[in-house]
């Protein structure tokens, strides 16, 4: 599954860009994320719990950054994460792109999702419902962080 989300965060590009890169700090942004830690240079083990309708799931994975290059504004991250409990996993890959506009940035995030095992039973309308709502509260959330850090 494919999808791409824009959001417009009223900062200049360089705030928001810092704040992306500090992966800890954006993660918790993200709804339901419980942890967030190093394990290497650009690499990070986290924990996510979300409930996707009637069903809640804990992923517990590793990301990596892949790429990044401030100049352009652009970042690549990769995900693995399993549910054990309930007998699937996810593995994304996400193109980063920063544009500033007028004073404020437009942050984009292309998203390449194969879901695995029983996670795929879910459907992709209710997947992409489910990432739409992260997103979104993501894109806000990180917003707010940027303003309070002026």
């Amino acid at each position: 599954m494919k999808f791409t989300h824009t959001a417009t965060v009223a900062a200049p590009r360089d705030k928001v860009w810092a704040r992306i890169m500090d992966i800890p700090s954006a993660a918790r942004c993200v709804p339901g994320v419980a942890s967030v830690r190093a394990s290497g240079k650009d690499k990070y083990q986290g924990t996510l719990a979300v409930q996707i309708g009637p069903v809640r799931l804990v992923l517990d994975g590793d990301f990596v950054m892949t790429a990044r290059d401030e100049q352009a504004g652009t970042a690549s991250l990769k995900a693995d994460a399993k549910d054990s409990r309930v007998g699937g996993a996810i593995r994304a890959t996400m193109d980063l792109a920063l544009a500033e506009k007028e004073g404020q940035t437009e942050v984009k995030i292309a998203t390449d999702l194969a879901v695995m095992g029983r996670l795929g039973e879910f459907g992709q309308a209710v997947i992409k419902r489910k990432a739409d709502q992260l997103m979104g509260d993501f894109a806000e959330c990180l917003a707010r962080q940027v303003m309070t850090a002026r």
